[in-house]
């Protein structure tokens, strides 16, 4: 075994050890821990600024895109957020203990479900530095210890993360072993943590495809996969032309890079002349790059003076994290659900329409993790959905679907009690 093997289940050990420490501690003195790792990160940013700086200035001129530099991007605006999020997951109710169902038995036990942390979660993933303060934040909560392993593009930031993190749960009561960081970046550590069954609970990949594929390929534990994804919005026959505009918009301009940003627009052939126009007209005024089927581009044409350009076949099922959208027009509901379940990855998937029975189909029969109306698929995210944060946004079934918060990081036991009852 390598030395960087032998540390990493030396992590393991800690962590695991920690968990059960944690599990029992109050949860005013969990809560203390995040309220202090919020003060931190809003009173502390020189470090971790000046790593950041670093880690960016060595992707530039490594020649990283765009959107990966978006995601390692940290300013003061951003650390304030953070701090937010973290404050806003310790105010949030503890759901250790929490009291699931119970029930009083014909010959008198009483019997509980009552929800316990899951022990160790791990992730792996890329680029992101908030995602270690999300996991850290709700990991702790939750009682749960952490390893985490960032990528090597972020080492430096998550360092500085990493050290502002243990100082304030030192300061709180919190034994420090609970947060484990990954920081020798050798790829080989990747298949050793994959291994570590008997101290890893849940492993949470966030990256992309080939990242997450392999994790979920090769990983001895459960592994909950997801945070890839092609998001659709679909225009119906019924819907306000000034309100679909403004929706895809934020869907695909508020924030390009992420996983819940818009992909492609479908319209309805009966709504095309009436609604496509506005939505290019707004998309044109952010610089996004609109790959347009040929009725969309008969409809939008370059005597409009717009960014369009005809699409290939790939630009429908892909998921761009950049200005550009492709864009198709159906004859039907039906058809815009088919094209979804061809084209989709089960992450995000919204309807703009005044139709409450095609709303409703839409709702129903779209197989994804977050399904909407009337709104932005931005909305796809923990903090948005009143859970703080999240460890990332699941797109499979089992065991948690959708944005992974504080009740997914936790199991149940059943508690029994009697008063000398035998089983005959």
């Amino acid at each position: 075994m390598t030395a960087g093997a032998e540390r990493l289940y030396q992590q393991g050990k800690a962590a695991q050890a920690a968990s059960t420490l944690l599990a029992r501690l109050p949860s005013d003195v969990r809560n203390d821990a995040l309220e202090n790792i919020s003060r931190a990160l809003e009173t502390e940013q020189g470090p971790v600024l000046e790593a950041n700086e670093a880690d960016y200035r060595e992707a530039t001129e490594a020649g990283i895109n765009e959107a990966f530099l978006d995601r390692l991007l940290l300013n003061p605006e951003r650390l304030n957020g953070m701090a937010a999020d973290v404050r806003g997951v310790a105010a949030l109710p503890d759901p250790v203990g929490e009291l699931m169902e119970s029930s009083t038995l014909e010959n008198g036990l009483e019997v509980e479900k009552r929800r316990v942390p899951l022990g160790v979660l791990a992730s792996i993933y890329e680029s992101r530095p908030n995602v270690t303060t999300d996991i850290v934040s709700l990991a702790l909560k939750s009682g749960n210890a952490c390893i985490l392993r960032g990528g090597k593009e972020t080492l430096r930031s998550n360092t500085a993360l990493v050290s502002l993190i243990h100082r304030a749960i030192g300061e709180a009561g919190l034994p420090t072993d609970a947060v484990q960081f990954v920081d020798d970046t050798d790829r080989a550590l990747v298949d050793v943590m994959l291994g570590m069954k008997e101290y890893i609970s849940l492993l949470v990949p966030r990256g992309g495809t080939g990242l997450i594929n392999f994790v979920a390929e090769n990983a001895a534990m459960p592994v909950v996969t997801g945070g890839v994804g092609v998001c659709h919005t679909y225009v119906d026959r019924d819907a306000d032309s000034e309100m679909a505009a403004r929706i895809i918009f934020n869907a695909k301009v508020q924030r390009p890079t992420v996983c819940n940003a818009l992909d492609t627009v479908l319209v309805h052939s009966e709504a095309a002349a009436r609604c496509l126009p506005p939505i290019a007209e707004e998309l044109n005024r952010a610089g996004v790059e609109m790959r347009c089927d040929h009725r969309a581009l008969s409809i939008l044409g370059p005597a409009n003076n717009l960014n369009v350009a005809p699409a290939e076949p790939e630009d429908f099922g892909q998921e761009f994290l950049a200005l550009i959208a492709s864009v198709k027009v159906v004859d039907s509901l039906d058809e815009a659900i088919e094209h979804i379940e061809a084209h989709g990855q089960g992450h995000s998937e919204a309807i703009v329409t005044d139709d409450a029975d095609a709303a409703s189909r839409f709702l129903n029969e779209v197989d994804a993790a977050a399904v909407f109306h009337n709104t932005s698929t931005r909305f796809n995210d923990g903090a948005q959905f009143g859970l703080g944060a999240e460890v990332g946004i699941s797109t499979q079934k089992f065991h948690a679907r959708g944005p992974l918060g504080l009740r997914e990081l936790t199991t149940y036991k059943w508690v029994v009690r009697g008063t000398g009852q035998i089983r005959e």
